[in-house]
């Protein structure tokens, strides 16, 4: 019986590795270059890790796989981790609090659950977190950090929506609804709901002249924040902090020649959101996102401390980088057929060759020769080396290795 991958899954080609390692090439080389230090999580966590108040959404919450890791006489329910961000806040916790500055990036796989298995269920992503740094030029690095791998791999005509988590749970405070109530219908927005605050019914009438033009805020510049909080700050004056912190980072990213749009009903995420959110769109499809999360890090245990992140969808840019237009000139290929009284001095000129940066290859019977530029044989007598240019088919002799390169080199 033919045995299927599972629902939701997906295999790699040889084509499609080439594309997932030329992006995740790409993210690695500039977050190295942006002073981040690698970091890789476990795939298995402990799903109380997830569960905390105020990391993610119940709808989230709803999708993760989970299971209980029995030892014989009890056990504890895990999880397939569904996020990247709170495993790497879990690390810096136990390992890394001494630190008051981490740069910290990854590249991982998640896992959330998908009714009809038509869907991906394992993602993988590129993330980056920048713990210790609470000032909005963090918030502005994270992002342009971003636009920066986006840029490396060719992709143009990339949106930037920005939202801001502390302006939706202010608006939410002045419509005095309970903590759980105001939980859940923020949970409902960072879901993807965005009549989630439209479908509030409000018990205070005066608050419906100011309420609908917030809920419909959209504007591309800091001024147009500023014009906002002119407008309402006498009857909202809790959103203050929240739109003086989002006017700060507007006027860094216009500062730097960013461009972006200002949805504040678009902040789709984490529940562990506090601050500014940002989501990448190319051609309506979302690529990316990320956003501060101050209260993580003390929610799960550890110190006050502010941090923030983004992760990029590796997946979906597969889909949309063209791995030849950006791969580098590939290496000659040499097709190495060796004498069996000459295969233990085959092994030999082929570590030499690929050392000195050509791709080598054993004739294993398979392999047509149309594909290599060259081939070697190696023989047990002189003379000892035979290299053809199977695109001209001259063939050369040599006696030594450096001989080889030389012809090469040619």
């Amino acid at each position: 019986m033919r045995i299927q991958r599972c629902k939701g899954t997906r295999d790699l080609s040889p084509e499609e590795m080439a594309g997932f390692r030329l992006i995740e090439g790409a993210f690695r080389d500039c977050c190295l270059k942006w002073g981040y230090k690698e970091v890789r999580t476990p795939t298995l966590e402990y799903l109380h890790l997830f569960t905390s108040t105020g990391t993610l959404t119940p709808g989230m919450l709803g999708k993760v796989y989970s299971f209980l890791d029995w030892d014989g006489w009890s056990g504890e329910r895990v999880v397939l981790r569904p996020d990247g961000t709170i495993p790497v806040a879990r690390l810096y916790i136990d390992t890394m609090e001494k630190e008051e500055l981490a740069k910290l990036f990854y590249v991982a796989n998640v896992f959330i659950f998908e009714e009809t298995g038509k869907k991906t269920r394992e993602r993988w992503q590129c993330g980056a977190e920048l713990i210790g740094a609470g000032a909005p030029l963090a918030d502005v690095e994270l992002v342009m950090l971003a636009l920066e791998v986006l840029k490396r791999l060719r992709l143009e005509g990339i949106e930037l929506r920005l939202s801001h988590a502390g302006v939706i749970r202010a608006l939410l405070a002045k419509l005095e609804l309970t903590p759980e109530e105001q939980t859940r219908t923020f949970d409902l927005i960072l879901d993807g709901d965005v009549e989630a605050l439209a479908k509030v019914k409000l018990e205070r009438p005066e608050l419906g002249r100011t309420l609908p033009p917030l809920l419909d805020l959209k504007g591309k510049s800091s001024g147009f924040l500023k014009n906002l909080k002119a407008l309402f700050a006498q009857d909202l004056p809790e959103l203050e902090p929240s739109l003086d912190d989002f006017i700060n980072i507007a006027e860094l990213l216009e500062a730097v020649g960013c461009d972006y749009q200002i949805d504040i009903a678009s902040g789709r995420g984490f529940e562990y959101y506090t601050g500014v959110i940002f989501q990448l769109f190319k051609d309506e499809e979302k690529i990316g996102g990320g956003g501060r999360y101050d209260a993580l890090i003390p929610l799960i245990g550890g110190k006050d401390i502010s941090a923030s992140g983004f992760a990029l969808y590796l997946d979906r840019l597969m889909n949309l980088v063209k791995p030849k237009a950006l791969a580098k000139p590939p290496s000659q290929r040499i097709l190495i057929r060796a004498e069996p009284e000459a295969v233990k001095e085959g092994f030999s000129t082929a570590d030499y060759l690929r050392e000195a940066g050509y791709m080598a290859e054993f004739y294993l019977g398979a392999q047509q020769q149309a594909d290599f530029e060259w081939t070697l044989d190696i023989q047990s007598k002189a003379p000892r080396f035979i290299l053809t240019d199977q695109v001209d088919q001259r063939r050369f002799e040599a006696q030594t290795t450096n001989e080889i390169l030389a012809l090469l080199s040619r």
